[in-house]
């Protein structure tokens, strides 16, 4: 009797014996949805720049940060390779599937400071719980400035060269 060389393929069930003991690489091992299958965490980073973003798009939202703080800003916005800071005036803590915000916002002259407050939160929680799938428990806001129309923009001013 000769020995005859198998060719190496993928075992796959015998369906027409019913045996399903010999499986394919790719199937399912370990049972449930992949999906839930490890964990995901997302950085207070991450959360930030979502609901820094989401809150600048309100109208009625003329700066994000307190004075000092869009001062620095300014100044970092200028050094090559800085950029724009999203994160300013945000900070978060996250949780395993929570996460609470405190946002500190300058708001126009004329528009109700509540009414901005209100549509802040609102388009924070839905940016953040949809992006990441965590809860938002609070959204905590501080008014810290009113920019007057004839106030010079602190991010916008001139730098003058000599």
């Amino acid at each position: 009797m000769t020995d005859t060389p198998q060719r190496n393929r993928p075992e796959t069930p015998d369906h027409a014996t019913g045996d399903d003991s010999r499986r394919s690489p790719l199937a399912k091992r370990g049972g449930g949805d992949p999906a839930t299958r490890g964990r995901t965490t997302i950085a207070d980073g991450v959360v930030e720049k979502i609901a820094g973003m989401a809150a600048r798009d309100v109208v009625g939202v003329h700066a994000m940060g307190s004075g000092l703080s869009r001062t620095f800003g300014a100044v970092r916005d200028r050094v090559p390779g800085g950029g724009k800071s999203v994160t300013r005036g945000v900070k978060a803590e996250v949780g395993e599937s929570q996460t609470a915000l405190d946002l500190e916002i300058v708001v126009d002259y004329g528009v109700s400071i509540s009414d901005v407050a209100r549509d802040v939160r609102e388009n924070v929680i839905a940016a953040v719980e949809r992006m990441t799938g965590l809860e938002v428990v609070e959204v905590n806001i501080a008014v810290s400035d009113v920019k007057l129309p004839d106030e010079e923009d602190e991010d916008q001013s001139e730098t003058r060269l000599q």
